[in-house]
């Protein structure tokens, strides 16, 4: 995709706010790790929600030009000062950290060394790129925030998108009952994936059918988060990924002696180490139902938006 010069680099660079015809395959200055950062040759690079959100709207990152994009998989180029996780040509996987680190949807990605873990040789850079922001977000709820255990109910909400898919399966791998809302099409897919008991949400109301959770894994919020709360056991705790819209939900919480947390997941290496210990153990694939060429972002923001990926869409380097 380049050409010889080691100063600039091609990303999928947008100028204004807009649809996705406003990213530009383009030339811009290719950064160099300062202390403690590595840059990394990017293989293979998920596209998620908060991607068309961010193009669309700035959402957190009020500042043009934008390079998008937080996943990364691929291979070591530099390591800044004092990097000692790190040498070059190894393979390696992480989130750039959010938000304001982005930067992935291009030939190279800078962010700091522990942002990153070594990529499984398990799998591929399009496995490994569709993970880190689905995943992290979906282990810091569960395991982080919500501490899930060993016999445990879990209720996983849009249990067949980008996070829900991936939420399933590590709560199936710490030992707990999952329960999944999908529409009815998804539903041999999320059995595949380990789910106990699959709601269609189109034709049911989940919260007439599923009985008391210990935890809810909520990527919806709104509505279904409110009605949610009602389903947890005391003592239980629901982690949304978008705030609470119900003025009175802290006198319902204090009521029903539950937990409610709104999670913006973080970079964390640690994290990124325990993702990779579940893949190496083949207890967690990312489901890609998509590639897009890099240069092609696009085409994969237009596809995101339309609501019905199952998984991830991962866009991916000409030489991977």
């Amino acid at each position: 995709m380049s050409d010889d010069t080691t100063a600039t680099m091609f990303a999928n660079r947008q100028s204004t706010y807009g649809g996705p015809e406003v990213l530009e395959w383009t030339r811009v200055p290719r950064p160099e790790p300062g202390p403690g950062q590595i840059l990394v040759a990017v293989r293979a690079a998920g596209v998620n929600p908060t991607d068309w959100k961010h193009r669309a709207q700035g959402v957190f990152l009020n500042r043009l030009p934008l390079v998008l994009g937080w996943d990364v998989s691929g291979v070591v180029e530099q390591v800044g000062y004092g990097v000692t996780l790190f040498k070059p040509g190894e393979e390696v996987l992480g989130m750039l950290p959010y938000p304001h680190g982005v930067g992935s949807h291009a030939e190279f990605a800078l962010g700091p060394a522990r942002a990153f873990t070594h990529k499984p040789s398990e799998v591929d850079h399009v496995q490994a790129g569709a993970l880190p922001l689905a995943a992290l977000t979906a282990h810091q709820a569960l395991v982080d925030t919500a501490r899930v255990s060993s016999g445990q109910r879990v209720l996983v909400h849009a249990a067949a998108g980008g996070v829900g898919h991936l939420g399933v399966q590590i709560a199936k791998a710490h030992g707990a009952h999952v329960i999944g809302t999908a529409s009815a099409p998804k539903h041999d897919f999320l059995r595949q994936l380990g789910a106990d008991e699959v709601v269609d949400y189109r034709d049911v109301d989940f919260a007439q059918v599923v009985e008391e959770v210990d935890v809810v894994l909520d990527p919806v919020s709104g509505d279904t988060r409110a009605r949610s709360l009602n389903l947890l056991r005391p003592g239980g705790v629901l982690v949304s990924l978008l705030p609470g819209q119900d003025p009175d939900e802290a006198a319902k919480v204090e009521k029903l002696g539950v937990r409610a947390e709104t999670l913006l997941v973080e970079a964390d290496h640690e994290g990124m180490r325990s993702i990779a210990e579940l893949v190496e153990r083949g207890a967690l694939r990312a489901h890609v139902e998509a590639t897009f060429p890099m240069d092609q972002a696009a085409k994969a923001h237009a596809l995101g938006e339309k609501g019905h990926t199952t998984g991830k869409i991962v866009l991916v380097a000409e030489n991977t």
